[in-house]
């Protein structure tokens, strides 16, 4: 395959491919139902030319009641739960060449689902776009045209479980131990790896006690996008979200509950819309809680257990838990080899919001470097205390929340010498050295908009005190 596209601007490129490639088919899905588990897989068509057929697996697991069966599958619940997996796991494939129109086969959705897929299809990529230097606007950047049986709200008898996806930091963790306290717990990973195997090992599961999904993506979009294709970020928390809906079903398990806190609200890019975290958001959070109730079922439970909290909140409450501290990992660009990079925005930001409430000497035993001691971290630490102009593109704090961190950190170095990135800061004039006015409003801080129901809300409560 030759590299037709890399000569091109990011704008040039996406109205070359999207008047090559002028629609995308939804075509359908199968699934099957084996003494190993679930399978299915979806069948997306690029304007003739190319077809995809990523899929995914849930593997049997003794805790499962009612596994579904091959009846079970053609349910309108289930059928409509697969069929709107298909839904969120087109973005990836879409945004290759981002035609112009989307043909939807098997369901037929209202307008107002039409506007809803059209905000998480915008808004998801608003990273993608912003990147790419593509310039287009939610009304004109896609028509979604659909065709099918229109599908009613079903009801689904489920129990008080607590469904908790485990992402291997510690923000999960933070939600696994603390709603252990008061119900009953179910992991659950997608494609599980290590700090995802060993946090949920470390907090008693075995492995035939989480909710597991393997995902599969086509090689043929990864050809396609080595290819000069269209790339970037898509909303991985809003695909994780349809997918909590399908095991929240298999498993009959009622609560999903996410470990999103309120700085996933901040967008990246100061004074725009354009935010890594939107699937993280509260926005988000809301659009879907609705969109479910309206047009899948009203018995799912889906909420941020965490929103009502900030990233130095969740800090200090996971420094309690010393038993991770082996085994959390928050890096992106070492997650396939379980380590921190400490190379990378995320390991910087990490290090700083735990640094006021875990020793300098531990932190760097975890990390295996001193990151305050790295120079080339040095333009990290700008755009995370906002001294850049853009905030690194991945899931980070706000901008007051690390202020506040590297200013509790300072002030508890209780006179010593400043490690190079501390010093750095104390000497940039962001802060006076001694106020904390800004550490202690962050620590105080509770977002009231937020899904928890009063039980959940009051250990929550209960904890910050």
């Amino acid at each position: 395959m030759t590299n037709k596209f890399n000569d091109f601007s990011g704008q040039e490129n996406f109205d070359t491919l999207r008047k090559n490639y002028p629609f995308m088919e939804y075509v359908g899905y199968e699934a099957v139902v084996d003494p190993i588990g679930l399978h299915v897989s979806y069948e997306f068509n690029l304007a003739g030319k190319y077809t995809f057929r990523p899929g995914f697996k849930i593997p049997r697991k003794p805790f499962f009641k009612d596994f579904p069966t091959s009846e079970t599958l053609k349910t309108p619940l289930f059928d409509n739960l697969l069929f709107h997996i298909g839904l969120i796991e087109l973005i990836s494939y879409w945004k290759a060449a981002c035609p112009q129109k989307v043909f939807i086969k098997g369901h037929k959705l209202t307008k107002e689902q039409v506007l809803f897929w059209k905000t998480i299809y915008y808004q998801g990529l608003g990273e993608f776009f912003y990147t790419n230097k593509i310039s287009t606007n939610v009304d004109d950047f896609m028509e979604i045209v659909s065709e099918g049986n229109k599908t009613d709200v079903q009801s689904i008898a489920l129990d008080e479980t607590v469904i908790v996806p485990i992402g291997g930091g510690k923000d999960s963790v933070v939600t696994l131990e603390m709603l252990g306290e008061i119900a009953n717990i179910r992991p659950f990973i997608m494609n599980p790896r290590g700090a995802t195997l060993e946090c949920t090992k470390v907090a008693g599961y075995g492995n035939d006690e989480f909710i597991e999904v393997n995902r599969r993506i086509d090689p043929l979009l990864l050809e396609l996008n080595a290819n000069g294709f269209l790339n970037g970020h898509t909303p991985f928390s809003a695909m994780l979200a349809f997918y909590s809906l399908l095991v929240s079903a298999i498993s009959g398990h009622r609560h999903v509950a996410l470990s999103n806190e309120s700085s996933a609200n901040e967008p990246t890019v100061a004074g725009t819309e354009v935010n890594h975290q939107y699937s993280k958001s509260f926005a988000f959070e809301s659009d879907f809680r609705r969109y479910v109730r309206g047009y899948i079922s009203a018995d799912f439970n889906y909420f941020s257990f965490l929103r009502p909290l900030n990233e130095l909140q969740i800090a200090r409450l996971f420094a309690k838990q010393e038993k991770y501290f082996p085994v959390f990992k928050s890096c992106n660009a070492g997650s396939k080899t379980d380590i921190w990079c400490c190379n990378c925005p995320k390991c910087l930001f990490a290090f700083t919001i735990l640094s006021p409430f875990i020793p300098i000497d531990n932190l760097t035993r975890i990390f295996g470097k001193n990151l305050f001691e790295l120079p080339q971290m040095l333009t990290f630490l700008k755009e995370l205390t906002g001294i850049a102009e853009v905030k690194p593109f991945e899931c980070v704090g706000t901008i007051d929340e690390v202020n506040a961190a590297l200013q509790l950190a300072i002030s508890l170095n209780n006179g010593n010498k400043l490690p190079l990135l501390l010093e750095y800061y104390n000497n940039s004039g962001i802060f006076t050295p001694g106020n904390l006015v800004l550490p202690n409003k962050v620590l105080g801080e509770f977002n009231e908009s937020n899904f928890l129901e009063k039980n959940f809300l009051e250990i929550l409560k209960q904890k910050l005190k």
